[in-house]
């Protein structure tokens, strides 16, 4: 192995192990490693000056920060307090038709919304409600962590790993819904009915609740409905991107400038708002991951991965989702997003059936981050924000219920991916 592939790989590594361990912050971690690649590289004759500067592919920027300034603007005026506020009122007071509520939203708004910000919102919501009914609120919290998690698996702002993997091999926002849309409904019953045996007998016992409007929620009319509007406008324009000529980068960043002009909110406001922490470590890990492709081993690590496949799309598929779906367990699933997508590109003339194998890396990265309380940020904040209510969960106690959930997902999916593709025999 050269010295230099050897140096980018223990780069890679170290950046891996500080993030695994919280040394200090994704983006930080993330910075220094592209930092490291960048003067090695250099140093090294690896690639010039004027070749990391194309590194960071600005189209995915372009698509999360466009998303991000919607969603902010959306949130401002309670768009998403109320979508909530809904579903809790539906359940009457039953506590299982409020459990399968709240795990229902918590799927359906990180549909559109970055996890991190889902988890906030739906948290919020899950508090009040079971502070207000004296219910325990650990199944709730565990259960909606998972749930947002698993929501947006088949949209392609559903995750961030989700639009890395759609810029990357070219799947618009239709694709996704074609190619996963059918298991997602499927992976959502079978969780959530997962859920509902393990946390039966802690759900509590049924309540009156008190008279509210949702509506209430509504923080300001004007933003609430022009802010709806402009969501509206941006979920149709994914719909139609075939016919639109551009890329949904375009999109994204389009109606995040039609929200802050209509909506009329301090643009510095909503900036402030924006996980510029993700921004910075996707840019970062996605420098460190092209400096690694210059070396021509990713290259070389598909050929060897991918032959063990022997040309078979039916074992290349299930292996890519495997073991991506296992990795995204210890790793964060942005990285690995990153890190398997040059390697799936490079197969594009191998004949196997590359729409397959993007679709079981799309579930692997997902379905492995809800594993343990650190397989991922949503976890870590349910348990954060369990904490802060004086309630504690044992690492073993989660590790079951996730184990239990990525299982029946993994299992569910690899049969879903043969089917959907008709891979049998191939």
């Amino acid at each position: 192995m050269d010295t230099i592939v050897l140096i980018l790989l223990l780069i890679y590594v170290l950046i891996i192990l500080i993030s695994i361990l919280e040394l200090t912050s994704l983006s930080v971690a993330a910075l220094i490693g592209a930092v490291l690649v960048a003067w090695f590289g250099i140093q090294y004759g690896t690639f010039t000056y004027q070749d990391a500067l194309s590194f960071i592919d600005f189209r995915l920027l372009g698509l999360l920060i466009g998303t991000m300034i919607v969603v902010e603007v959306a949130k401002k005026g309670g768009l998403f307090n109320v979508f909530a506020l809904y579903a809790i009122k539906f359940s009457g007071g039953n506590p299982g038709r409020l459990f399968v509520a709240i795990c229902v939203v918590a799927a359906l708004v990180s549909m559109f919304l970055s996890d991190p910000t889902a988890m906030l919102l739906v948290a919020a919501a899950t508090v009040t409600i079971t502070k207000l009914l004296h219910y325990d609120p650990t199944p709730y919290f565990l259960s909606a962590a998972i749930m947002i998690n698993l929501g947006g698996t088949s949209t392609l702002i559903g995750s961030v790993s989700n639009m890395i993997i759609g810029i990357d091999a070219g799947l618009s926002f239709t694709d996704f819904l074609s190619f996963l849309g059918v298991c997602e409904i499927i992976l959502w019953a079978l969780t959530i009915l997962a859920l509902y045996f393990v946390f039966k007998s802690r759900l509590g016992e049924k309540k009156v609740l008190p008279e509210y409007n949702p509506k209430e929620g509504i923080k300001d009319k004007q933003i609430f409905y022009r802010s709806s509007f402009v969501l509206v406008i941006l979920v149709i324009l994914f719909l139609t991107l075939d016919q639109l000529g551009v890329g949904p980068e375009a999109v994204a960043l389009g109606c995040g400038v039609l929200a802050l002009l209509i909506c009329k909110v301090d643009p510095a406001e909503i900036f402030r708002e924006i996980d510029w922490e993700t921004v910075f470590f996707i840019g970062g890990f996605m420098f460190i991951i092209a400096g690694l492709g210059r070396t021509a081993f990713l290259s070389e690590m598909s050929v060897q991965l991918f032959s063990f496949a022997g040309g078979s799309s039916l074992l290349a598929t299930q292996m890519t989702l495997w073991v991506s779906g296992l990795a995204s367990v210890f790793i964060s699933n942005i990285a690995v997003a990153l890190t398997f997508t040059p390697i799936i590109g490079a197969q594009a003339a191998s004949g196997l059936n590359l729409s397959a194998i993007w679709s079981g890396l799309i579930l692997g990265t997902n379905l492995g981050g809800a594993t343990t309380p650190f397989s991922g940020a949503v976890m870590m904040m349910a348990i954060g924000t369990l904490k802060r209510e004086k309630i504690s969960v044992k690492f073993g106690d989660f590790a079951k219920i996730g184990i239990i959930t990525t299982l029946i997902q993994l299992g569910f999916s690899s049969f879903y991916l043969i089917l959907r593709f008709g891979l049998m025999g191939t």
